[in-house]
């Protein structure tokens, strides 16, 4: 397999949206690279495949921005690029959840790492004992690939469900700890956050949502496979095309 895949993101004010954006097109022309680039006064969100000179080309130049330095891609390889164009877009929030709960110079949500959330579901408690509930706050269809054993799931259509839906529940995670965890840790660290921000005391988001997870520890506690918006569709606990599995 040749191409490389990465997907990465991070909450932090970008005042200079335009400007980026035409960079980061151009330099992503120039690379022959495919994929989509979100820009949102709250973020960016990244989704580029290509060979490994040109993925380590830009993100070194990601890296060059100071604001992008800390960026950790999540890597998989694929045998075909898994998108048919390169764009760079604006948006109001890089994931819409119409509630204005993302700060980015307040900081990041709570989170744990994937070792420590294997120790903690292997033991079905966390390091102070509390109970741990896995909360998945993806919508619907990419829940039916695969999820953590005995996870929370609202059936969300969109994620602006997820604030009403959180609202109505948040009593059943009384003296719990909860994980919320996504695809790759854009909805589960908003989630936790606005969760932290209507009273729920216990809460982490899972550090680099399932693909870290799969990277770090396999597929532990989880079955099925992973959900990912490009022509894979899904990928396993290994991080291989999941060929042959219709998901939607």
């Amino acid at each position: 397999m040749s191409v490389v895949n990465i997907s990465c993101y991070k909450f932090v004010a970008l005042s200079d949206r335009e400007a980026l954006k035409a960079d980061l097109a151009a330099r992503c022309e120039d690379l022959g690279l495919k994929g989509t680039i979100l820009l949102a006064p709250e973020g960016i969100n990244v989704f580029l495949a290509g060979p490994r000179e040109a993925i380590d080309r830009i993100v070194a130049h990601l890296h060059a921005d100071p604001r992008l330095a800390d960026l950790v891609p999540k890597v998989s390889l694929s045998a075909e690029p898994p998108f048919h164009r390169m764009r760079v877009r604006l948006k109001q929030e890089i994931i819409t959840m119409k509630m204005p709960v993302i700060r980015p110079e307040a900081g990041r949500a709570p989170s744990v790492a994937a070792a420590t959330l294997k120790q903690w579901l292997d033991r079905g408690c966390d390091d102070e004992g509390r109970p741990v509930v896995m909360l998945d706050t993806r919508n619907d269809y990419e829940v039916k690939a695969g999820t953590f054993d005995n996870a929370v799931d609202y059936q969300i259509g969109i994620f602006s469900e997820f604030p009403p839906q959180i609202a109505a529940h948040r009593d059943d995670y009384t003296s719990k700890t909860v994980v919320s965890f996504c695809t790759g840790g854009i909805r589960c660290e908003k989630a936790a956050i606005h969760m932290k921000a209507i009273g729920v005391e216990h809460v982490y988001q899972l550090e680099g949502g399932i693909l870290r997870y799969f990277e770090e520890v396999g597929g532990a506690h989880y079955h099925g496979d992973c959900f990912v918006f490009d022509e894979r569709e899904a990928v396993s606990a290994d991080l291989q095309p999941a060929r042959g599995r219709v998901h939607r």
